[in-house]
């Protein structure tokens, strides 16, 4: 294949360097991805052989300029192999995973370049570096240095082989995990079956049924974590049974995509490379670079809220229990399938709120356009504009561009809210294409949620949970279009594991805010705004079941250190007995909680980035919360405000420590606090 015939050999010529996806094939992605590795290997073989002694500019700047290729190449495979995974797409990636780490590790780990920018590193003082500068000599010796470059050539030899090993692992758990969600996918004959599900969500249903070839059938796919949206309306028991049932059962059914000894393998292997680097585990490999620092600073404060977290959930379930012995004519004990529909009624009850009833109010263009782009408007000014003549990777996604209040260009927002087959689940954001000044490239980024498409005709109303989400990874796009930096290594959302969702959870603060919502919650058919007293409610409700929220985050969480603190000698025979074991000592093993995610379907951990890191989310809310605290005391939705928390937070990307950016901005450290307050557990 020549260059000619390659799409992606060249820059695009698209607005922001869009990938041309319409002209990309999957058997273009191999050889491009070969030409990338080739070419970086070049430029990294030029910086290592220059006579004369290290410097910024012939070292780390000229480290930063490699890659560019290879950067454009996996930035446009990457956002098709996780949200639109055809079996050809999936073949390729099981390809490239250890062509990757191979490749990664070559220059991570080359004895050569490590000594050069350790030179610099001892230098940086006398080198009249900016602070931009000084930060990135400082992040590639640490990095290099975390990653092993240090080691003897026997033990970097190991290294690779298990970087590897574990990349072909962590891409097999994905592949399982999808293709046994799709397998698991619950199949109703009837809509009685689904007594409680409005038009649109049965509409949705019978669509997704379709697409399968199930005519007549109606299918309920599964989200990717334990629990279902449809829980709690779902007035006939046995079809919520079935749906937890399914949910629980990913990746551990004893056929071809059981997870269970992939898993396995990830945590061994993981052990024995943090061992190699130095450290008695996964998770004090990891938070040793994180601004957690250790993983007893992740369970102080795991431990510190799990007590009262399990508290207040045997507290809601104690009232759950009422329920039923009150209503039902043959009482039942509450089990987790029961808890979100008793949940709702509960609420109904005590708020007079039936949150499934909210969801005409929530149609999906509106929230988008007159809430999440309208927060944005009033926060940063920014603007955005459809752009029907730019086409992305799939046709269910929509261009936006994004320009200032003065009309400069930002960058490329990407939309891609519906669920299909071919779609890992979750919600995410990635860059398509990262900002440099060095490159003088700009931002294109992309949100992709799971929502279930309706039927021809029908509007998407989403759910609260699902408002929450398009916020959520809207922050995550704000901060990634945003940031502003001369370095690829500082772009978009490359900061510290346990400070990225920071931004994004301080953007789910304007769902509830009074402009804000009264601008986007207006019922799709009369136009109608929600009743204040409505909203009055909701706000009531923000500590409202937080046990049982507080508890199954908090479950996953340990799960995820419990996994990760293993030594190298562990011997873990039992998926199960070593899941319960870890909940227990933390005493979140209630089975009507069940943890957000069990470990055969968590791929946050398992395939994702987060593995010793989904503490991460409590750990940012402890600085979202004080944020939002600081939002209120100085009046909110002003222009004033999210110039501060633009140019002291989101534009900085990852060009300065986080905690110091925080500090620039809040003028102090987080206090935890509003957490607790937040979250119900006192303070």
């Amino acid at each position: 294949m020549t260059d000619a015939t390659n799409p992606l050999l060249q820059p695009s010529t698209l607005p922001f360097g869009l990938p041309d996806y319409p002209a990309i094939r999957p058997e273009h992605y191999l050889p491009a991805f070969q030409a990338g590795f080739e070419e970086q290997l070049r430029e990294v073989a030029r910086i290592t052989m220059v006579r004369s002694m290290p410097t910024f500019e012939n070292t780390l700047e000229a480290l930063e300029r490699s890659g560019e290729l290879l950067d454009r190449v996996a930035h446009a495979f990457y956002t098709v192999s996780s949200a639109d995974a055809t079996p050809e797409i999936q073949e390729i990636d099981e390809q490239l995973a250890p062509l990757m780490a191979a490749h990664q590790d070559a220059i991570t780990l080359d004895a050569q370049l490590y000594w050069r920018v350790q030179q610099v590193f001892e230098q940086r003082d006398a080198l009249g570096l900016d602070a931009e500068q000084r930060y990135l000599v400082e992040r590639h010796h640490r990095e290099m240095t975390h990653a092993g470059a240090g080691l003897d050539d026997q033990a970097k030899e190991r290294l690779t082989a298990l970087n590897q090993k574990l990349s072909t692992l962590t891409n097999t758990f994905e592949r399982n995990l999808l293709n046994d969600t799709n397998d698991l996918a619950v199949v109703f004959d009837t809509p009685a079956e689904l007594d409680g599900l409005s038009t649109g969500e049965l509409s949705a249903a019978a669509r997704a049924a379709t697409d399968r070839g199930l005519d007549g059938k109606l299918l309920i796919t599964l989200p990717l974590f334990t629990g279902h949206p449809a829980l709690a309306q779902l007035r006939v028991r046995e079809s919520r049974r079935r749906i937890m049932a399914a949910s629980l059962a990913r990746g551990s059914r004893d056929n071809a995509n059981d997870n269970r000894p992939v898993l396995l393998e990830i945590v061994r292997l993981r052990a024995e490379r943090a061992a190699l680097l130095g450290y008695e585990s996964h998770a004090a490999y990891v938070t040793a670079d994180e601004t957690a620092g250790t993983p007893d600073a992740v369970e102080q404060m795991l431990r510190r809220l799990a007590a009262p977290s399990a508290r207040n959930a045997t507290a809601e379930h104690t009232a759950l229990q009422a329920i039923v012995d009150e209503t039902e004519s043959t009482p039942f004990a509450v089990e987790a399938h029961d808890w979100a529909y008793y949940t709702e009624r509960e609420r109904t009850a005590r708020y007079d709120i039936d949150s499934s009833a909210l969801r005409p109010w929530f149609e999906a263009e509106r929230v988008l356009q007159d809430g999440v782009f309208f927060a944005a408007t009033q926060l940063y000014g920014v603007t955005f504009a459809e752009r029907e003549d730019l086409v992305a990777y799939h046709p269910g996604t929509r261009v936006f561009e994004v320009r200032n209040d003065d009309g400069t260009p930002v960058g490329l927002y990407v939309l891609d809210l519906y669920t299909r087959d071919s779609k890992r689940g979750g919600a995410w954001m990635n860059a398509i294409v990262s900002q440099s000044r060095l490159r003088g490239t700009a931002p294109v980024v992309v949100n992709n949620l799971n929502v279930p498409l309706p039927g021809d005709g029908e509007p998407t109303l989403l759910t609260l949970d699902e408002v929450t989400t398009l916020f959520h990874e809207f922050g995550h796009a704000l901060h990634g279009l945003f940031a502003t930096v001369t370095y690829p290594h500082f772009a978009g959302t490359n900061v510290f594991r346990d400070f990225v969702e920071f931004p994004s959870q301080v953007n789910e603060m304007w769902i509830l805010w009074p402009e804000v919502l009264d601008n986007y919650a207006r019922h799709h058919e009369t136009g109608e705004p929600l009743d204040p007293a409505i909203v009055e409610r909701l706000r009531a409700t923000e500590t409202f079941d937080q046990g049982h929220a507080t508890s199954e985050y908090l479950a996953a969480a340990w799960l995820d250190q419990a996994w990760h603190r293993v030594g190298v000698d562990a011997e873990i025979g039992d998926v199960a007995a070593f899941e319960a074991a870890a909940l227990a000592d933390i005493g979140l093993d209630d089975p009507a909680v069940p943890t957000r995610y069990s470990s055969t379907y968590f791929a946050h951990v398992f395939s994702g980035g987060y593995s010793a890191g989904y503490y991460s989310y409590i750990w940012s809310e402890v600085l979202d919360a004080d944020t939002v605290d600081w939002f209120r005391e100085n009046g909110g939705l002003t222009r004033a405000n999210g110039d501060r928390f633009r140019g002291r937070l989101l534009g900085v990307g990852g060009s300065k420590d986080p905690l110091q950016a925080y500090r620039d901005f809040r003028g102090r450290d987080a206090e935890i606090e509003p957490l607790l307050k937040r979250r119900g557990l006192g303070g």
